[in-house]
């Protein structure tokens, strides 16, 4: 009897551990798709251009007619557009648009109070001591006017709505209302019919309740940063295949139509902003070799489009160093890109 009980449970284990190993082997699977596939596109900041010194329409024309991109992921900051209450401003991102159109460029273009680029949160000064159900009010009257003017516009393909909104510890930001969330993206839903683009952190969150909201979900991409609170560099201990678990895992509860790296690490992450580091400094996160590899690690990833994050950066090392390795292998990506199209 003995032997019997034995035998059932040594049989129920065995059959335990085969589970967990499918288990585990089915939610780390998924497609890596061919470099033929990839598609690449770059994130443009006019804020981080101009606080690195430079003529940020003269950066602009140079990553459109040298570098050849054809996907753009552009920012509508709510404190450019509106730096006094209910006065608009549109003429930056017009122009934007209008070279984008005349380049056959597809544009996601993100709205919102948090938005790439440091702090994060970009409120008018106006607007940042207002109660917060007023100051919501607001939020939405300068979305409803954005997507009113370029809602005929057709070389915005998607509407990113907040950028990273889950990532609650990360910038100058107020406490995340998940409530303004939705009425935003509900507004935007209500007057246009464009795809919906919600980012999520690739290391850092857990992406379910930023996929429940996507139609396109975002995620970030790093293997190399600097955290302030540790005081230390860090190299997160993760491959490829964490990416598809996060993917397979989040996919059982929401079901966004598409899933891209709206973010793929390609500047250095340092103490304080890598202008006034060395070389040596600037290397410990995104070197041209680390770059290289970051290409590869996010094809491996199981991702088609990747929206590159550091062109300001790149057109930085040509200007003031001389060092266009960046700057050309960037080149010769969508050159490659436009040849295989």
């Amino acid at each position: 009897m003995l032997t019997l009980r034995r035998k059932i449970v040594y049989s129920f284990s065995c059959i335990f551990i085969i589970v967990i190993i499918f288990v585990i082997w089915f939610l780390g699977s998924g497609t890596v798709y061919p470099q033929n596939e990839i598609a690449y596109g770059l994130t443009f900041s006019k804020k981080r251009a101009a606080d690195l010194g430079f003529d940020w329409k003269q950066m602009y024309l140079a990553m459109v007619n040298e570098l050849g991109v054809k996907k753009l992921r552009l920012v509508a900051y709510w404190d450019d557009i509106e730096s006094q209450s209910g006065n608009y401003d549109f003429s930056d991102i017009d122009w934007q648009l209008e070279i984008a159109r005349q380049n056959g460029i597809e544009v996601i273009l993100a709205m919102g109070a948090r938005l790439p680029r440091w702090p994060e949160c970009h409120y008018p000064a106006w607007a940042k001591d207002l109660p917060a159900g007023e100051r919501a009010d607001h939020l939405y009257d300068y979305l409803a006017e954005t997507i009113a003017r370029y809602k005929s516009d057709k070389t915005i393909i998607a509407w990113q709505i907040e950028n990273e909104p889950f990532l609650p510890h990360f910038g100058d930001c107020p406490k995340l209302d998940k409530s303004v969330l939705d009425q935003e993206i509900a507004l935007t839903k209500r007057l246009d019919s464009r795809p919906i683009v919600v980012t999520d952190s690739g290391e850092l969150s857990f992406w379910i309740e930023a996929a429940k909201r996507a139609d396109i979900f975002g995620t970030t991409m790093y293997r190399d940063t600097y955290s302030k609170k540790l005081g230390a560099y860090i190299h997160y201990p993760i491959s490829p295949a964490f990416f598809h678990y996060k993917k397979n895992i989040t996919a059982l509860f929401a079901h966004p139509k598409d899933w891209i790296v709206i973010e793929l690490a390609a500047e250095p992450w340092t103490p304080i902003d890598y202008q006034f580091v060395p070389k040596e400094e600037r290397d410990k996160t995104m070197s041209y070799d680390k770059f290289n590899e970051m290409l590869e690690f996010s094809r491996l990833a199981g991702f088609k489009t990747f929206y590159l994050w550091g062109v300001e950066y790149w057109y930085w090392e040509k200007a003031k160093n001389q060092d266009s390795s960046f700057w050309d292998k960037a080149k010769l990506l969508f050159a490659e890109k436009k040849r295989e199209a």
